[in-house]
C-alpha cells in the first residue's frame, strides 16, 4: 500500500500530469481522426504547464499552507517561561524530509534541503531550551540507512551531545512518525519541527493521536520580498517545484482525511 500510494501520487505531480495530457493529445492527433479533440487536449496540457510555472499562482497556493501555523521565533531561553505563550518543553521533534546515504559526500550533503532546514531549526531551538532533547525521525524508506541516523550524525557534528539525541528510525511516512513518537513523548508537550507547508498535515496527525505538539515551522518556500523583480512576471522552474509541493501536500491532506488520520 505504501509503495502504491507513492506511485499513484507521482502521476498527479505537475511534470508527469502535464506530460500525460500532452501525450494523450499527441496520440489523438497522430493515431486517430479526432484532430479537434487532440488540439484541445494539447492546449489544455500547455496551459496547465504555463499556469503551474507562474510565481503568482504557486506562491499564492503555497503561502496558504505555509502560514496556517505561525513561526516559533525565539531569541533566548527566557522566551520559554511558564507564564509565556510557549510551555516549557523536554522534547524537540524534527521530522525527516529525505536523504541519500552517499558516503562520498559530506554528511550535510546527504540530507535533502528540507531535512537540513528542519534539523538546523531544531538545533537552534535545542540550544535555547536547557534540558531539551532532540528526537530525529525518519526510517530507511528507499535507502539502506535511516534518515534518523543521518540527521543524528549531522547533529553530533554540529555540537549536539549524544545523550541529547533520540532516534526514531523505523517510520516510512508522517503517520508512522506520529505513531512511533507517541510512546516516547507520552503526554508531554513538545515542539514539532517540519517544513511550513508540511506542518498542517503533521499537526493534524499528531493531534489526532492525542498528542500535544507546539508548531515550529521552517523551510519556507514563499518569502515576502520588498520590491518587484522582473522574474515575477515569467514562468520558472522554481515556481513549478512550488506547485509540485502544493499538489503533494493537498493530496496528502486529502488521503489523511479519507483514512481518518486527521
Amino acid at each position: 500500500m505504501f509503495v502504491l500510494k507513492k506511485i499513484v501520487a507521482q502521476l498527479f505531480f505537475p511534470a508527469p500530469l502535464c506530460l500525460e495530457i500532452l501525450i494523450a493529445g499527441l496520440i489523438l492527433l497522430l493515431l486517430t481522426k479526432k484532430q479537434r479533440t487532440g488540439k484541445i487536449v494539447i492546449s489544455v496540457g500547455t496551459a496547465l504547464f504555463m499556469f503551474l510555472s507562474y510565481p503568482i499562482l504557486s506562491n499564492t497556493l503555497l503561502k496558504r499552507l505555509e502560514h496556517r501555523h505561525p513561526p516559533l521565533i525565539t531569541n533566548t531561553a527566557s522566551d520559554f517561561t511558564p507564564d509565556g505563550a510557549i510551555p516549557p518543553v523536554k522534547w524537540i521533534v524534527v521530522l525527516g524530509g529525505g536523504h541519500t546515504s552517499d558516503q562520498k559526500i559530506p554528511l550535510t550533503g546527504q540530507l535533502s534541503g528540507a531535512s537540513l532546514f528542519r534539523l538546523i531549526e531544531a538545533i537552534r531551538l535545542h540550544n535555547q531550551i536547557p534540558g531539551s532533547r532532540l528526537i530525529v525521525s525518519e526510517g530507511k524508506v528507499f535507502d539502506p540507512v535511516s534518515g534518523a541516523e543521518t540527521m543524528a550524525a549531522v547533529a553530533r557534528s554540529m555540537g549536539v551531545k549524544e545523550e541529547d539525541i533520540v532516534l526514531e528510525a523505523d517510520s516510512r511516512d508522517t503517520i508512522d512518525e506520529a505513531r512511533l513518537i507517541k510512546p516516547i513523548v507520552g503526554d508531554d508537550a513538545f515542539i514539532l519541527v517540519t517544513s511550513a507547508s508540511h506542518m498542517p498535515r503533521s499537526m493534524g496527525m499528531f493531534r489526532k493521536l492525542g498528542m500535544n505538539p507546539v508548531a515550529a515551522p521552517t523551510d519556507y518556500a514563499v518569502k515576502e520580498r520588498q520590491g518587484v523583480s522582473p522574474s515575477d512576471f515569467f514562468p520558472d522552474t522554481s515556481s513549478f517545484r512550488k506547485s509540485e509541493n502544493v499538489i503533494y501536500e493537498y493530496l496528502g491532506l486529502l488521503w489523511a482525511k479519507l483514512r481518518g488520520q486527521i
